[in-house]
């Protein structure tokens, strides 16, 4: 073994035992042997109050005039290759989000609450009589090659999705609502029945068979972006994934161009200068991906004017670097660990496809789920792996949708005598002759963990939950005794890989509160495949026309997040802070939600640069 990975591994292995000792328990897991022995129910916040929480300023203004143009270096910090797939409709991983947001467009802009408004190419107007939704784009939009924005490229969008021949996971419950679409989708129609464009083609009027409240969010149930059908409507949908029109010459109505692409590696762009909102300051920006190992040198040999994905665990390495000063917020986001529960299972004729419960499913216990969920302390997580720049969760809906969020939940906090008596009552002996517990019929219990390789941390933190399982006598071994690739790892979660028990995860939970897309029965991104009749009708309600009256749907809110933390299918482990730094050479940088997109920093068109060269101090 070289003494490169002998360090590595050292180091991981004290992180585990410096984070066990934080709550209150010993590396040595042999300790704690025989079920409910001396479990320890200390950990690292008890006593202290709660744990430090960091904020930032989401506004970062440097005194200097604008330089005519210039080119602005963003560091995207990811240890997994984005796809190159630009198209809204066909990509499935942040990565690639992060590359098609100078350039592809979007449609609707919101305000500080993400609801819809009339700042974005588009507007929206939603009748509740009706049931439909009428979408306007507005005029003098073209795509980078010239041609008009037209409502049939919003129809073309919803076409590719509906398509048969679509492999994608974009054909959720939002458009199944549409009138008609399943028939298109099915083959038994040439066209999507619900959908009605306007004789100058800018307007575009859907039909769904219900209307909720949850369509006045950005994101929150109408497909918010077009497609362009004059540049790739005569490649087949099935094609379109792999055609060179979408990975190597996309074209977009964004501030700015594709002039060239090293997949995986880096993305250059050229501002279009007949962009709609105004022409954009910079001449272009150079995306490059940096690999976690190496983004903190990046930004002490002040490599890029900003940093996005900055790893949080390394926060207390650059938090004070100069030249540089900090953005953040908190992340529309969440981590968490999925238990298998199901599987998905395609449609027959007119049947959607759907999440299939299986209650013979080796995690179906919900209190071996409840104990696995007590015996983790992610108060210390946060803490002692993040700085306190993540902090334990509480639900699957986040603290930025207050409105929604049910306060009142405390989750699943640091309790090892509590997760060894669920254990005990539920029937899962351990005696003082093995090892590990046995099921509550008595035979041998071992559960495959899958989790992703990416920031420094990640490889101690499995082994923190492997070890913190371990002392309450569950057998957890990390699937093939290995991280794996982010792309990958997603790939076999997805197709339900039966040697996958649980596994870690994370939710980007976008702009719309309504949690139908990730744990609705239809919804491809239900990965744990949990269904029940009580969520279902959940769903229903939330997604009602009597989710009009907010206090009602609030209401119905916190009681499915009471429902949910009480099911578990998912334990919900960070709440998590995203910083930006930025180079005091950037004129402006402003992340605050719902800010006017003309003012300075806040759009893409509106960045500029203060200095030709980039600051060191």
């Amino acid at each position: 073994m070289s003494n490169k990975k002998r360090n590595s591994l050292l180091a991981s292995s004290a992180a585990v035992a410096l984070l066990l000792a934080a709550c209150g328990g010993s590396s040595d897991d042999s300790s704690n042997n025989g079920g409910t022995n001396d479990g320890g129910n200390d950990s690292a916040s008890e006593g202290d109050g709660e744990p430090e929480v960091l904020t930032f300023d989401t506004q970062i203004e440097n005194e200097g005039e604008a330089i005519d143009g210039g080119t602005m270096s963003i560091g995207y910090v990811s240890d997994s290759p984005f796809t190159g797939i630009f198209s809204w409709e066909l990509y499935s991983g942040d990565p690639d989000a992060q590359v098609m947001a100078y350039t592809m467009g979007e449609l609707f802009g919101a305000d500080e609450n993400y609801q819809i408004d009339d700042s974005g190419a588009a507007t929206m107007e939603l009748d509740q009589e009706n049931n439909t939704v009428t979408i306007t784009v507005k005029d003098g939009i073209t795509w980078h090659d010239g041609e008009p924005l037209t409502a049939d490229d919003v129809l073309y969008a919803h076409e590719i999705i509906a398509d048969p021949d679509y492999a994608g996971v974009r054909y959720t419950s939002d458009l199944q609502n549409i009138v008609g679409i399943d028939e298109y989708k099915n083959g038994n129609a040439d066209s999507i029945s619900g959908m009605t464009l306007s004789d100058d083609n800018m307007t575009l009027t859907i039909q769904y068979q219900e209307v909720g409240v949850q369509m006045l969010q950005a994101g929150g149930g109408i497909w918010g972006y077009a497609a362009p059908r004059h540049y790739t409507g005569d490649i087949p949908v099935a094609d379109l994934e792999s055609a060179p029109e979408i990975r190597e010459k996309p074209l977009g109505y964004g501030p700015f161009k594709v002039d060239n692409i090293v997949p995986g590696e880096s993305v250059s762009y050229s501002r279009y200068d007949e962009y709609w909102r105004g022409k954009p300051v910079l001449d272009g920006i150079e995306l490059q991906t940096v690999p976690t190992s190496t983004a903190v040198a990046a930004m002490e040999n002040a490599q890029f004017d900003l940093f996005l994905k900055m790893p949080t665990d390394q926060y207390d390495t650059f938090a004070d670097l100069p030249g540089y000063k900090i953005a953040g917020r908190d992340e529309n986001s969440y981590t968490y660990i999925g238990f298998k529960l199901g599987e998905w299972q395609e449609g027959e004729g007119d049947e959607p496809a759907k999440n299939v419960y299986n209650p013979d499913a080796k995690m179906a216990d919900k209190n071996l789920r409840k104990a696995m969920a007590y015996s983790i302390d992610n108060d210390a997580v946060g803490s002692n792996f993040y700085q306190g720049l993540r902090r334990r969760a509480t639900s699957p809906i986040i603290p930025n949708f207050s409105d929604y969020y049910n306060e009142e939940l405390e989750g699943y906090p640091y309790n090892l005598d509590e997760a060894n008596k669920i254990l005990d009552d539920a029937g899962y002996e351990w005696d003082e002759n093995e090892e590990y517990r046995l099921t509550p019929e008595g035979e041998e219990l071992v559960i495959n963990f899958a989790s992703m390789s990416g920031s420094d941390v990640a490889e101690p933190i499995s082994e923190y939950y492997i070890q913190s399982w371990k002392r309450i006598g569950l057998n957890v071994q990390l699937l093939e005794g290995r991280l794996h690739e982010f792309n990958s790892f997603y790939d076999r979660v997805e197709a339900d890989d039966p040697k996958i028990d649980i596994y870690q995860g994370a939710w980007g939970t976008g702009t719309d509160p309504t949690p139908d897309g990730l744990y609705g029965e239809t919804a491809p991104f239900n990965y744990t495949r949990w269904v029940t009749d009580e969520n279902n009708e959940y769903m229903e309600q939330m997604l009602s026309a009597e989710g009009f009256d907010t206090e009602w749907r609030a209401g119905v809110f916190n009681e499915w997040q009471e429902y949910f933390m009480e099911e578990l299918p998912i334990i919900p482990t960070l709440f998590r802070t995203e910083v930006f730094p930025v180079n005091n050479r950037v004129g402006a940088y402003d992340i605050t939600v719902g800010a006017n997109p003309e003012d300075p920093g806040v759009a893409y068109h509106t960045w500029y640069l203060t200095s030709d060269t980039r600051a060191t101090e």
